[in-house]
């Protein structure tokens, strides 16, 4: 079994002990003082240096002193704490430094608050803390170290599922095979679960019995209010009210047909085929007397409309050639100037003569010596070429631009010459065009006028009064028939209306079966869902015959590992069902329910016992509030006790001989 212990604790200025050094050297110890002197904080101490949070697993708690307000009672000081242990007979020192950084910034006049840093040591040497954690997991890993060092570390800082955890570790598990082999009752468990974990199927039972009872609760509301909506047919007969609809639709028919005949009477068919002839021969005799004098129209309105055509093509004409003369009149305007813009730019070169530099060109420009005349003279010679080549150069440009800009003036002008031309002639055959359209305008007026008029001829006249005469005959036969049939109308109405009624009525039935079938099928579901529920609750009570049967395998296990401690892994509910829990016991109290101080640090002690047996390691213990406990029982771990005593105003610690196991 590896072993670690304590052989010296170190604390400078932390949670206000300035300076306190346990020295035990892999020994027992008693550490005396009154409340609020410091006890616990050694505890918090040992496992801040080691792990960076307090006894209660707190890494926020407060490292710096603090006044009676709450504020901090010196700043810039280091916190730290170096524990040395013994690993299997070895030294190992570790060393944890908390202090604040302070930074004078460019300009400032005073120092600033930037934060915290903590520094890591392993053995004297500067570490990381990924370091400095890769150590101490070489050793153990902090979980394990925890429970292994606090007495109440297991029952009240570990949750209940993690405790269970735990103790399945300890004692090994037990599989679902070895539970269902070990309760016949159980035998047919896995073809139910199928696979699935236990919880996993107590999750679909629940979840489907719930659903399952809001249905059946909600189907005799539904079957209520079905039935509720159902037809009343106690008075009726389905197959006398399908008899009375035939017979009535029959009697619709014949009067239908009697309508059919007053309407389409004979005497009216007759007139209004005779009307029809006569107001064809009408059409006839217009037809023949308008013919000739109407196709001459035709053709002199067709010749009207060509010719307004031809006068509006002219005048698009004229007006298209207007506006080109405008374009060019104001293109050629923009081509004189330029013209004469470059006229007075040229008469402006014609008086440029050349102009020497003087002395500036008869000194050299580097030194300032005067130039030998020769030199002098060519240079003056040169210069001046250079001046009448450039001016004759720009005389020219200016020139063939000149000449180019009034070319293209007069090119301009000419076009509106040509285009004025061409306006006179358009307007010239326009004008003649305009004179035969109104001689050919007045010819179709003429030729409209010769058009006779059909009422003027007798036969036509006779034909029209022939017809007048029809169209009053068929009015009045029509208006005397029209009583007769409103009646047989009217009997039509209301023989369709009592069909109507009578298909209502018949319909009920319909609605009957209909709501007949829903309730039984409504009924069937019914049976259906409780048939179901039934079969979940036999698996849900197979799934907690399970549970029981394993727990009852668990509690002797897992309570054979221990001397004092007793476990509760589960916990009988008022319907009869189980809950997982985690509750420790001892002689049948809960660790959470009355149990005292000393029973509680000896069970916490007997559970540190057995955990240490199973992960083969000892580590050092401290029992907090030891005053409690008059005897603890046997560990082979180095205990350190925390014992409140009044009369020690300031630490006092006592070493003790390691206690044999009982």
């Amino acid at each position: 079994m590896k072993r670690i212990d304590v052989e010296r604790l170190t604390l400078h200025n932390f949670k206000g002990i300035r300076e306190f050094i346990l020295a035990v050297n892999g020994g027992d110890a008693d550490v005396y003082g009154d409340n609020a002197t410091g006890k616990t904080t050694i505890f918090d101490g040992f496992l801040w240096c080691l792990f960076g949070k307090d006894s209660q697993n707190k890494a926020d708690f407060e490292i710096k002193g603090l006044d009676g307000a709450g504020k901090v009672l010196q700043h810039k000081l280091e916190h730290e704490v170096e524990l040395v242990l013994q690993v299997d007979g070895r030294p190992r020192t570790f060393r944890r430094v908390f202090s604040e950084k302070w930074t004078k910034k460019r300009g400032a006049p005073v120092e600033s608050f930037e934060g915290h840093n903590t520094t890591y040591y392993v053995d004297g040497v500067p570490v990381t803390m990924r370091e400095y954690q890769a150590e101490l997991d070489v050793i153990i890993k902090e979980d394990r170290f925890r429970l292994l060092t606090s007495p109440s570390y297991f029952n009240e800082i570990l949750k209940k599922e993690e405790r269970r955890k735990v103790l399945l570790e300890v004692s090994g598990d037990l599989t679902d095979a070895e539970v269902i082999h070990s309760n016949e009752e159980l035998a047919e468990l896995p073809a139910i679960l199928a696979g699935r974990e236990m919880d996993a199927h107590k999750k679909v039972i629940a979840a489907r019995s719930t659903a399952i009872n809001k249905e059946i609760k909600e189907l005799p509301v539904r079957i209520s209010e079905v039935q509720r909506q159902m037809p009343d047919i106690t008075e009726l007969d389905e197959e006398l009210l399908k008899e009375d609809i035939a017979m009535l639709r029959r009697r619709v028919e014949s009067s239908e047909a009697e309508l059919s005949r007053i309407l389409s009477g004979g005497e009216v068919a007759v007139k209004e085929k005779r009307l029809r002839e006569i107001e064809g021969e009408l059409i006839a005799i217009k037809s023949r007397m308008q013919s000739d004098v109407l196709d001459k129209v035709a053709l002199k309105r067709d010749l009207v409309n060509q010719m307004h055509i031809e006068v509006n093509r002219y005048r698009r004409e004229i007006e298209d050639k207007q506006q080109r003369i405008q374009q060019n009149e104001r293109q050629a305007a923009g081509r004189r100037q330029e013209a004469d813009r470059l006229r007075t730019e040229f008469w402006e070169l014609k008086g440029l003569t050349f102009e020497s530099a003087g002395d500036h060109d008869a000194h050299c420009s580097a030194c300032g010596q005067a130039l030998p005349e020769d030199q002098v003279k060519a240079a003056h010679d040169k210069a001046e070429a250079d001046f009448n080549r450039r001016l004759a150069e720009r005389k020219e440009r200016i020139n063939t631009s000149g000449k180019a800009a009034v070319a293209e003036a007069q090119k301009f002008e000419q076009e509106i010459v040509r285009f004025q031309g061409e306006i006179e002639d358009l307007k010239s055959t326009l004008t003649s065009f305009e004179s035969e359209l109104l001689a050919v305008e007045a010819e179709l007026t003429e030729l409209r006028a010769g058009v006779k008029d059909p009422a003027a001829d007798p036969e036509y006249a006779g034909k029209q009064a022939e017809a007048s005469r029809l169209q009053q005959e068929i009015g009045e036969l029509r208006e005397s028939s029209q009583s007769a049939a409103a009646g047989v109308r009217e009997e039509i109405g209301r023989l369709r209306r009592e069909v109507e009624d009578m298909e209502r009525d018949l319909a009920k039935f319909d609605g009957v079966r209909r709501a007949q079938q829903r309730v039984t099928e409504l009924e069937r579901q019914e049976s259906s869902l409780a048939a179901e529920y039934e079969r979940l609750q036999h698996e849900l009570f197979l799934c907690e015959e399970f549970t029981r049967t394993k727990v009852n395998l668990l509690d002797a296990k897992i309570n054979s590992k221990f001397k004092l401690a007793r476990f509760r892994l589960f916990e009988e509910q008022v319907n009869g069902g189980l809950k997982e829990v985690c509750d420790t016991l001892y002689k049948g109290v809960p660790y959470e329910g009355g149990l005292n101080n000393a029973a509680r640090i000896n069970v916490g002690l007997d559970i540190i016992n057995t955990l240490s047996q199973h992960y083969g390691f000892s580590a050092p213990i401290f029992v907090d509030n030891a005053e409690a406990v008059t005897k603890l029982i046997g560990t082979d771990a180095q205990v350190i006790r925390l014992v409140v005593s009044e009369v020690d105003k300031k630490l006092r610690i006592e070493t003790v001989a390691i206690q044999e196991a009982i």
